[in-house]
């Protein structure tokens, strides 16, 4: 199954790691380091619209980072 998260992407079920509220989550100083060294190694998916929440995925031993103009509660519904 595959989850619609904005624009013209979806991702595998099976492929979703966890779902995070970018406000939120990049206060941390953490969080911040994960996503620069991720854009640096090309791992990061952006999306069309301002990003509002981002999405960690693991599937063919590949890590992804797709960055969703959907908020976190929106993609939670979906994911349901």
């Amino acid at each position: 199954m595959f989850y619609p998260i904005g624009g013209d992407m979806s991702v595998r079920e099976s492929a979703v790691v966890a779902v995070f509220d970018l406000d939120n989550a990049s206060t941390s100083k953490r969080t911040r380091e994960f996503l620069a060294r991720a854009e640096k190694e090309g791992q990061v998916v952006p999306c069309d619209e301002l990003p509002k929440s981002f999405l960690l995925t693991e599937e063919f031993g590949l890590d992804r980072v797709y960055l969703s103009g959907l908020t976190y509660q929106t993609l939670e519904k979906r994911m349901k």
